[in-house]
């Protein structure tokens, strides 16, 4: 009979990310979350004193994954490549857990500072990236921005990457 092996609590943050992309923050109680590690509940206990410290943790965790930027690039031809990168591809992670995370803000609070903290790290990212493109008024930053997280929402099927191109390429046009 072979034993399975502990849960760490990476484990348990891990099974919260995929429950919360695939079914909500309901999903993001110790039964629902055993259930689907095949372990009971103690194993959760053991990690997390409660439910809500887990819940924090899990934002916790997720925000410093989130927040993995790209280093600010040294030449404006890197600039402008980050850019268009960055509109095209997004700022990493999974873009279904980035979904549910942001749908998880509109009902929760500390989802929401979490949302607002990282979305600030971007916006500065990227203010930076079109000021070193000559590019000042940080209203574009919140322009793209606003434009991938809302094209990120929208159904694939009605998705189009060439608008968000375009809408930098426009950017790009008024240095």
């Amino acid at each position: 009979m072979s034993r399975k092996p502990r849960l760490s609590a990476d484990d348990w943050l891990n099974a919260g990310l995929k429950a919360l992309a695939a079914s909500g923050p309901e999903a993001l109680k110790a039964e629902p979350l055993a259930r689907a590690l095949d372990t009971t509940k103690g194993s959760f206990y053991w990690h997390f004193e409660d439910v809500p410290r887990y819940r924090q943790a899990l934002l916790s965790m997720w925000r410093d994954i989130a927040a993995n930027l790209p280093n600010q690039p040294h030449e404006k031809a890197e600039a402008v490549a980050q850019l268009k990168a960055l509109m095209s591809d997004g700022f990493g992670g999974d873009q279904a857990t980035e979904t549910a995370m942001r749908n998880w803000a509109s009902t929760d609070p500390d989802a929401a500072a979490t949302i607002a903290e990282l979305d600030a790290q971007r916006l500065d990212h990227l203010a930076d990236l079109l000021r070193q493109l000559d590019v000042t008024n940080r209203d574009m930053a919140i322009s793209l921005y606003a434009a991938k997280v809302g094209m990120d929402t929208v159904s694939p099927a009605s998705r189009d990457d060439d608008a968000l191109a375009s809408l930098v390429d426009l950017v790009l046009a008024l240095r």
